[in-house]
């Protein structure tokens, strides 16, 4: 089962490892790698003409260059656009006009990435490939091609359009299939229907229901929908040492209950090292980060602890 193990903590980069490369690009995908992650997570959606591409935003214009490429549109919705299309975009710039910005002026994930940390893990060869307009839009067949030559595990999330899921799960599905790696993949999304679409197609293809906040009878509805894990939002909102508070640990029981009952628990999106190490200690499966470098260092504080106990 890739979604629990109880000697491994999955360290899995969100969008890849977006803090270091632009998100949901092959080259995301292989700094993952380069960091260790078992793990990366990334997001599908359908192209105009049916192809199953890799993309968060429901708009173009945040991570690609599709205002200056198609000038005119007036939203640039992803379903817009064919895959041919979509290939012309730059999606490599924007990240690279992030690092020259100050901190506060940068897309909020970005905002606690440091210098120390950009001079470690972003190279100049890698920021002039960044800008080089050669950084496209994958599709999501090229991504797990990537994923068997780097021998990595995949999280890859369903955004649910409404009027295409069927479409989108069943194209899915298919690719997954296709190229023999449903061993390797975790099919997660916020609509749970398409969790069950999932399940009816492939009983061999894990799934994870993703959520905001802690469900009532988590493990009843797991059961309910034959979903392997619980992919629950990180607890926000309060400082890290508040894990001591009464709704903190409540939190954390909640995660050490469903994690006990023998199902993958892995938490988004989490970045700061704080709170990394109370979930850890709480005996999450896997901790979905933009800073895999972080996750590494907590990792090896809670790893290094154990051995002095």
């Amino acid at each position: 089962m890739l979604t629990h193990s109880a000697n491994e903590i999955l360290n899995i980069a969100h969008r890849g490892a977006r803090a270091f490369a632009p998100e949901n690009t092959l080259i995301a995908f292989a700094k993952a790698k380069a960091f260790g992650c078992q793990m990366f997570e990334t997001d599908v959606r359908l192209s105009r003409d049916g192809i199953v591409i890799v993309y968060h935003d429901e708009h173009l214009k945040r991570c690609t260059d599709a205002g200056q490429k198609f000038p005119g549109n007036s939203d640039y919705q992803v379903a817009d656009f064919t895959l041919a299309e979509l290939k012309r975009l730059d999606a490599g710039s924007w990240y690279a006009d992030q690092l020259e910005r100050p901190s506060h002026e940068r897309q909020p994930f970005l905002q606690s990435l440091t210098d120390a940390e950009i001079g470690q893990f972003v190279s100049p060869a890698e920021k002039a490939l960044y800008r080089s307009g050669d950084v496209k839009i994958p599709t999501l067949g090229e991504t797990l091609c990537l994923a068997k030559e780097y021998d990595l595990l995949v999280n890859i999330e369903l955004k649910s359009t409404s009027e295409t899921d069927s479409e989108l799960v069943d194209s899915t599905v298919k690719t997954i299939k296709d190229m023999t790696i449903a061993d390797r993949v975790l099919v997660s999304s916020f609509n749970h229907d398409l969790i069950r679409h999932v399940r009816r197609q492939a009983k061999n293809i894990e799934t994870a229901i993703l959520i905001d906040k802690p469900l009532r009878n988590p493990i009843t509805y797991l059961r309910k929908l034959k979903s392997n894990a619980y992919n629950l939002g990180c607890y926000h909102g309060y400082p890290a040492e508040q894990f001591d508070s009464k709704l903190g640990k409540r939190y954390l029981s909640h995660i050490q209950k469903i994690s006990s009952a023998g199902f993958g628990v892995n938490i988004w999106t989490c970045n700061d090292p704080g709170e990394m190490r109370h979930l850890i200690s709480a005996g999450v499966s896997g901790l979905i980060s933009d800073y895999p470098n972080r996750v590494n260092a907590e990792i090896k504080h809670t790893l290094d602890s154990l051995k002095l106990a």
